[in-house]
């Protein structure tokens, strides 16, 4: 247990409480990695868990690395059985072995920004519409919008009602979707909303990927929109299992359309829930505590 004397109480108590849902409030510079370093390395060294049962999620593939790194390093033997990843290299890894289950080869292509603009430009052009009016770059910001609130062109054109501008960005938003298709390809949202679907669609596909990530960690859990929150509330829906580590300060929500109210909501969404602020520890039912920043 030396190795955990080199943390504060509280950091402690977020390493050392391992079961059921744990919110973990911390700021920058307040050990947050740390904390999921050492949780990792206490679920396999301590409670015995099979490395290849957890999985640790960040935003961008220099903070898996960094995590990678340092839990290398802390867990040794066994820790390259452990799935660290960012949200949209772990869903391109599950859609490259299941994503047959929706229509598509597994030998898709991932679109970049210039082969969407190519795209939108064709859709935009055959729909005979003024590009003043329809610009590509806004287009694809809408279809963008929509899909990581895990809207479809169908959901979207009925939320248009009597908008025909908007009932027309539904009917680019379904050819642009119908050609990515023929073309066996996604874009950079798609994945994250594709496996979403998957996973409500193919119950064998989510419970397997359920089993295999019974211990989940999500770091920078303030950042996470509406799509990634789904996500992870369907693979931890069987265990329960969920710890994640997100900064309480309102001013960076706005990071590619977050939804302030995963983190404000986090007790809702998992009942018995236990909250820990770094500096400070929290049991409550509700973070009434935060609601004045809404």
């Amino acid at each position: 247990m030396a190795v955990y004397d080199t943390l504060n109480d509280r950091q402690k108590e977020a390493v050392f409480s391992t079961e059921g849902p744990l919110l973990v409030l911390a700021g920058a510079g307040s050990g947050k990695t740390r904390v999921l370093t050492h949780r990792i390395a206490y679920l396999i060294e301590e409670k015995d868990v099979n490395p290849w049962n957890i999985m640790a999620i960040t935003f961008t593939n220099k903070a898996a690395g960094e995590m990678r790194e340092r839990v290398d390093k802390l867990v040794g033997f066994g820790s390259e059985s452990i799935w660290v990843s960012t949200f949209h290299s772990s869903c391109v890894r599950i859609l490259r072995r299941f994503i047959e289950n929706l229509g598509y080869s597994t030998s898709f292509s991932i679109y970049d920004a210039d082969d969407q603009k190519t795209l939108m430009k064709q859709i935009l052009k055959k729909m005979d519409l003024d590009s003043k009016q329809f610009r590509d770059r806004a287009m694809l910001s809408a279809i963008s919008g929509a899909k990581n609130e895990l809207m479809s062109p169908e959901e979207f054109r009925l939320n248009a009602e009597g908008d025909w501008r908007a009932k027309k960005i539904a009917e680019i938003y379904q050819t642009y979707q119908d050609e990515l298709k023929k073309n066996n390809a996604l874009d950079f949202d798609d994945l994250i909303f594709k496996t979403v679907d998957l996973f409500q669609t193919n119950a064998d596909v989510l419970e397997y990927y359920q089993e295999r990530f019974r211990y989940i960690m999500v770091d920078e859990y303030q950042d996470t929109n509406t799509a990634q929150f789904r996500l992870i509330e369907l693979l931890a829906g069987k265990y329960k299992n969920l710890c994640v580590v997100g900064d309480d300060d309102q001013s960076i929500y706005k990071f590619r359309g977050a939804n302030i109210s995963n983190i404000l909501d986090f007790e809702s969404a998992f009942p018995g829930a236990k909250v820990i602020k770094l500096e400070q520890n929290y049991r409550s039912t509700s973070i009434s505590w935060m609601q004045p920043m809404r």
